[in-house]
């Protein structure tokens, strides 16, 4: 894992996700709703917003998949490696989860963009880190077996570090594989280091920081 920069929040989400999201969530509560929208009346099934279930939100958060994609190169948070156009199941993450948080279920800056296995694997554990706050060398990769371990920056964050990579399963090897496709046809001359920066950034700052760049790049 390396650090995310958080993306600014697009000019359409407030009226796309947030307005909407709070006014399902009054809804839900049993508060009149403010606007006219089309569809049926949400029915109430709590008193209180803090005792909603995930399932009671709406998915307006749904709206946002391409912005995010968009935003962060199509490059899961967790996984570092590249969400296929295809083949790729990219999802939207909240990093707050929606069964705690109920005031983060429509924010931006709650969201991170993930592959479906990962956002699967983090779920609603808490012991993950936050991409958007880690720093570079809370993480590293081992080059022969391609497992992820503590990073030289570590330190007391050791403990947090070997725990994310046990939740999201960075140390199994079907992550090793996805990573050594990238790193064989590296090594093989038959993608550039352009292309392991945009496909795989966590394994190219690796290659560089351990100096294990082809001749010539830098």
């Amino acid at each position: 894992m390396i650090r995310v920069v958080p993306a600014a929040e697009p000019p359409t989400f407030d009226a796309r996700v947030r307005q909407p999201g709070l006014r399902a969530i009054a809804e839900r509560v049993g508060e009149p709703a403010t606007k006219k929208r089309p569809g049926p009346k949400r029915v109430p099934v709590a008193t209180r917003r803090e005792d909603l279930k995930p399932e009671h939100f709406h998915p307006y958060w749904q709206e946002m998949s391409e912005d995010l994609l968009s935003a962060y190169g199509r490059i899961c948070a967790y996984a570092c490696l590249y969400i296929e156009r295809l083949t790729g199941a990219a999802t939207v993450d909240h990093w707050a989860p929606k069964s705690t948080t109920w005031n983060r279920v429509y924010e931006w800056d709650n969201y991170r963009l993930a592959c479906a296995i990962l956002n699967a694997r983090k779920s609603d554990y808490e012991d993950v880190l936050d991409p958007f706050v880690v720093v570079d060398g809370l993480f590293a990769l081992d080059l022969v077996s391609l497992k992820a371990v503590s990073g030289p920056a570590a330190g007391e964050q050791t403990q947090a570090v070997k725990e994310t990579i046990r939740r999201l399963h960075l140390d199994s090897s079907d992550y090793a594989e996805a990573l050594g496709d990238y790193l064989e046809a590296y090594r093989s001359n038959h993608i550039s280091l352009a292309y392991v920066e945009k496909r795989a950034p966590f394994l190219a700052r690796e290659l560089r920081r351990q100096g294990q760049l082809r001749a010539g790049d830098v």
